[in-house]
């Protein structure tokens, strides 16, 4: 005959149980992260920094010529971001964009995608950099002058080292080596069956200027002349002999670099 046992006396029993095995068991420790969380650096805005070193002030202290060309972009871009004061952001995209030449040709709607650009400070920049390629040109009084193959190349690469696909450009200067006008000449690939020689020369005929500077890019971003840059070049300084127009020098536009024909071929 089985006896029942109370239900008090088998809760009884299974909680002895249960005290039993807990004392066995150690205690759970806490799970840690196995990294701690990095607190985000603290970017003072320029408000936070001292007036003598806000770009703002020392432009109208100092001048403008003494301010890095970071500076000068953060003051025409005005504001940064929450986690990027704006003299971050000017000196991030001078890095990204490979200088102000980059970001003259870099495309409108790629540089609106920008954290920290949006539209509006999109177009005051392109709207700033616009301005300075026409100020170089266009004042009738102060015409800008090449000297060397470096003056005439910081003329050519704002447009032509960024390009996807091959163009000509054209410098027509007059007598004293001044710029008379920046032409777009040709788009395409550069050689001897395609291009027309009488073609380049026809602006300075135009214009009876006597001196031409011929310039092309390679997107590739190698600026190393090819055996068809070579063959027009001297189809160009034969043309310029029979026009008695001189052709100073044709540059091949790289990214970052440039080659000077003339100092390559040696005329």
């Amino acid at each position: 005959m089985t006896t029942a046992i109370p239900i008090s006396m088998q809760n009884e029993d299974e909680d002895a149980d249960i005290h039993a095995l807990s004392s066995h068991i150690a205690p759970i420790t806490p799970i840690t992260p196995l990294t701690p969380l990095i607190k985000p650096a603290y970017r003072a805005t320029v408000r936070d920094m001292p007036v003598e070193e806000r770009p703002r002030e020392r432009l109208e202290k100092y001048g403008s010529e003494t301010l890095k060309t970071h500076e000068l972009l953060a003051i025409i871009l005005r504001v940064g971001t929450a986690g990027e004061n704006v003299l971050d952001l000017a000196e991030k995209l001078l890095q990204k964009y490979h200088g102000l030449s980059g970001l003259m040709s870099a495309n409108f709607h790629e540089l609106c995608n920008e954290h920290g650009l949006g539209v509006a400070k999109s177009a005051q920049l392109k709207a700033a950099l616009e301005l300075g390629k026409r100020l170089m040109i266009e004042q009738p009084d102060k015409k800008y002058q090449v000297r060397s193959a470096d003056d005439a190349a910081w003329l050519f690469k704002p447009d032509m080292a960024h390009l996807d696909h091959e163009e000509m450009h054209i410098l027509i200067l007059d007598t004293k080596n001044q710029v008379v006008e920046k032409i777009k000449s040709y788009k395409g690939t550069v050689n001897s069956s395609v291009l027309r020689v009488a073609e380049v020369f026809r602006p300075a005929i135009i214009r009876n200027c006597p001196t031409i500077i011929v310039s092309h890019n390679h997107p590739s971003g190698d600026p190393t002349p090819s055996p068809e840059d070579i063959e027009v070049t001297r189809q160009l300084l034969e043309a310029s002999k029979v026009l008695d127009i001189e052709l100073l020098d044709h540059l091949v536009i790289g990214n970052p670099r440039y080659i000077s024909l003339k100092e390559r071929m040696h005329w």
